[in-house]
């Protein structure tokens, strides 16, 4: 899927990997860029189209479809970290991360699928569907593994249309989800070169770091040896 020329549409906007993406696609030849985000007026990126999408809004995401018409490329990028463990006290954190990373991820590209015949999809996944870390993440990290199951079940009905779908797993990358977190980071544009690199040659799958490519390879080994030793299988 060659980027130049086409017409992208980017959710999560407003900072961090979203941010990265719309100036990738500009930077690529994109010939308009939509940049959604629930707050447009938090959008600071010259040459985009700031636009209002909440995707967990049915109403909303009918309205930018309505808005942007035809679409060549779709990145679902949007989604949040609640640090919610799976057995707390409450499961409305959890609700919400699949709310926004499996729900918002899927309404949004059954509004704008009949539209991307010949186009192509990146759906931002993580390491984190392959593997749990730590109780304060396993809330996201089931969110993010029903995000990669999503990813390859479209892949599969949306092929007789021939649009491509992409998706993106990363680690740590530096944004605010992991400001928090004292430990190397990637930084946000080298992540997106890598994903428009491997959209535009056509990849299903891209691993845009060390760790994640390491998660992805113990999925065929004893999953004993990755828990016991997990920073070991993270960074070799």
């Amino acid at each position: 899927m060659q980027i130049n020329g086409t017409k992208a549409l980017v959710t999560g906007a407003n900072r961090g990997l979203g941010k990265a993406f719309a100036e990738g696609l500009l930077a690529r030849g994109a010939s308009t860029v939509y940049a959604t985000a629930r707050r447009p007026e938090n959008i600071d990126i010259p040459g985009v189209v700031a636009l209002h999408l909440d995707i967990t809004d049915q109403a909303s995401i009918d309205a930018a479809a309505a808005e942007v018409g035809d679409l060549d490329i779709l990145v679902n990028n949007a989604g949040i970290s609640t640090d919610a463990p799976l057995l707390g006290a409450s499961t409305e954190n959890i609700r919400r991360e699949f709310e926004t990373n499996f729900w918002g991820t899927l309404n949004v590209t059954r509004a704008f699928a009949p539209r991307l015949a010949g186009g192509a999809i990146l759906n931002v996944i993580s390491a984190l569907s392959w593997y749990a870390f730590a109780p304060s993440s396993n809330g996201y990290a089931a969110s993010k593994a029903a995000a990669w199951s999503l990813t390859n079940g479209i892949r599969l009905e949306l092929a007789d249309q021939k649009t491509q779908v992409t998706a993106l797993a990363l680690a740590i990358a530096d944004t605010d989800m992991m400001a928090a977190y004292d430990i190397p980071k990637l930084p946000p544009r080298e992540v997106i070169a890598t994903a428009l690199d491997g959209l535009e040659a056509g990849k299903l799958e891209v691993i845009a770091d060390p760790p994640t490519a390491n998660v992805k390879a113990s999925l065929s080994r004893d999953p004993a040896l990755f828990y016991a030793d997990i920073p070991g299988a993270l960074f070799g």
